[in-house]
């Protein structure tokens, strides 16, 4: 049995890199620490980076896991994000439309594994359909569009955008590169707000989020990239136009994700539904980053290899 059939953990580097991640949340968690009574995003980071040195060996250690698991991880992840979006946008009781969603996630997970990207690339044309005809089979018209566009908008982000990861993780090394966009992501957040908050007072959208600074982003960017340099032996190719690229798609792909999730947010007037483990916000803003990153590093990534 081969090393894909076994999974990551059959290689001696997968469990060399998860054991190099842990030892970088936990030096990124003391330096966070000493700095946390400086301003409240350090607080706020130092908690986020607990959180992840308790949910980073359970995560990594499924996504070592041999095929399908690490899809199978992504998918429930995918549909947990589905229902907490619903919730928040007050359609959880709306059982048609949510079931429309939790179908569509589930038939891109199957076409990941079966790796039919021309007909993953249609199922939210398929969402879209079936969504359709749910007014037609309630025989209800009150409030439909709403309920059929922010259906959709939900599956776009949440289902086929997130799950660009399990199609990542189809390339050479895929699981590390997975592993890379989530660290880069993380970092890239953590650090935009507790900069932000210590160097200038220009909010990047000043009406969406005051939290976040020019600043602090540009900072924060550079950071980023600076990471992205130094972990790039989890990338295939080392050259510089990949970990550049991955360094620059997580830092800009991330804040436009975080940003439209918030608006969101903001609109349906909720902030937060729920903790994450012992860290900062809820489910959806352990996933917002990734819906633009994912997406964005799949289709860059595959045409600079080709």
């Amino acid at each position: 049995m081969n090393i894909i059939d076994q999974g990551a953990w059959a290689s001696p580097l997968y469990a060399q890199t998860v054991l190099k991640v842990l030892m970088f949340l936990f030096i990124s968690g003391i330096i966070v620490f000493f700095f946390r009574k400086k301003n409240y995003y350090f607080v706020v980071s130092w908690h986020s980076v607990r959180s992840w040195l308790f949910v980073a060996p359970v995560l990594f250690g499924l996504f070592g896991l041999a095929q399908p698991w690490p899809l199978i991880l992504l998918t429930v992840i995918a549909i947990f994000g589905v229902k907490v979006f619903f919730q928040i946008l007050g359609m959880f009781h709306r059982t048609y439309f949510l079931i429309v969603a939790y179908l569509g996630v589930i038939f891109l997970s199957y076409l990941i594994h079966i790796k039919n990207l021309h007909l993953y690339n249609l199922v939210p044309m398929l969402v879209l359909a079936c969504s359709c005809l749910v007014p037609l089979i309630r025989n209800n018209y009150k409030m439909m569009i709403q309920y059929i566009s922010l259906t959709n908008l939900c599956f776009v982000f949440l289902g086929w955008a997130f799950l660009h990861l399990g199609l990542i993780m189809q390339f050479e090394n895929g699981v590390y590169q997975v592993m890379y966009l989530i660290i880069l992501t993380e970092f890239c957040d953590n650090t935009t707000l507790a900069i932000s908050k210590s160097l200038g007072n220009i909010p990047i959208f000043d009406r969406i989020d005051t939290k976040r600074t020019i600043q602090g982003f540009l900072v924060s960017s550079l950071l980023t990239i600076g990471i992205a340099f130094a972990m790039k032996y989890l990338l295939p190719t080392q050259s510089e136009q990949y970990w550049l690229t991955a360094g620059l798609v997580a830092s800009l792909g991330g804040i436009v994700g975080d940003m439209v999730m918030t608006v969101i947010r903001r609109d349906a007037n909720v902030k937060v539904t729920g903790p994450f483990i012992l860290g900062r916000g809820d489910f959806l803003h352990r996933m917002d980053r990734l819906i633009f990153v994912a997406p964005i590093y799949y289709y860059v990534m595959t045409y600079l290899v080709h």
